[in-house]
């Protein structure tokens, strides 16, 4: 649409299905190149993307022309099928169902890439249970213990 003009950032976060550790260190940046290409082919821009052995985390420049939630979708589906093509597990791989979404002004982006980035170094004193309850109760997101994810996992 003419005189349209936005910047949209999102920080997208979903873990594998029952926090399985399952996305192999050994193709994390194979796994992260395909990923930016759905983002890229969907007009949006890929300005983080970073993975540990259960969850990722992605943010993005969104593109206000399609929704998020479908995009979530053609990421999470068209990814779990080139995991699943390629051979590099013994088992089926899935994502989790649903997803988290944050949202960030342009000052604090720098601040967002640097955590992405360091997700390695964060998760050796941080769960990823324990880090997304961080996120749910920074951004003032009512949630049910009940259904965040499989405790069991962390433990």
């Amino acid at each position: 649409m003419a005189n349209t003009f936005t910047k949209l950032y999102i920080h997208i976060v979903f873990s594998v299905k029952n926090r399985h550790h399952l996305i192999p260190d050994a193709h994390r940046e194979e796994l992260h190149k395909y990923i930016t290409g759905i983002i890229q082919n969907k007009k949006h821009k890929l300005i983080a993307i970073n993975s540990v052995k259960d969850h990722i985390h992605i943010l993005i420049g969104l593109n206000p022309d399609s929704a998020l939630s479908d995009l979530v979708r053609d990421i999470k589906s068209n990814s779990s099928i080139f995991i699943n093509r390629q051979g590099w597990l013994k088992t089926k791989f899935y994502w989790q169902e649903g997803y988290s979404a944050f949202s960030y002004g342009q000052s604090q982006i720098d601040h967002v890439i640097k955590y992405i980035e360091n997700q390695r170094e964060h998760h050796r004193k941080k769960t990823f249970h324990e880090e997304y309850l961080e996120f749910l109760k920074k951004f003032q997101i009512p949630y049910d213990e009940r259904f965040i994810f499989d405790l069991r996992m962390d433990k």
